[in-house]
């Protein structure tokens, strides 16, 4: 039997980007302006939908923020799609991108010894 891959990644699209849609617009004072939903995960069933949140700033007052947001980005995702489930949301810290500025910092220090080392 088939499974229909693409749907749930079209799901996982369209609720991305209206999170980030409606995350942008919270006016809670907790929520950094430089909040950002780098991928969402939806089930197969709709029921739930692991929401992946970059933040520049302070991370645990923007969590707690969201969190506390949580019903009402909820309801306003439920008004901008129209799915047969809205699902549950769950909000995860995502560090991917401080890990890939660390890591680049690092190859620049090594790049940097390498060319100290060889008198460059």
């Amino acid at each position: 039997m088939r499974t229909n891959q693409h749907g749930a990644s079209r799901v996982s699209h369209d609720v991305q980007r209206s999170l980030s849609r409606i995350i942008s617009e919270l006016k809670d004072p907790r929520i950094g302006l430089m909040t950002s939903v780098t991928r969402c995960e939806v089930t197969k069933d709709l029921k739930e939908c692991k929401c992946y949140i970059s933040v520049l700033g302070d991370e645990e007052a923007t969590m707690q923020g969201l969190v506390s947001a949580k019903g009402f980005i909820r309801k306003q995702l439920a008004s901008s799609l129209n799915l047969r489930n809205t699902p549950e949301i769950d909000f995860v810290p995502d560090h991917s991108i401080a890990y890939g500025v660390d890591m680049s910092r690092r190859i620049d220090e090594v790049i940097s010894q390498d060319r100290e080392k060889n008198g460059e």
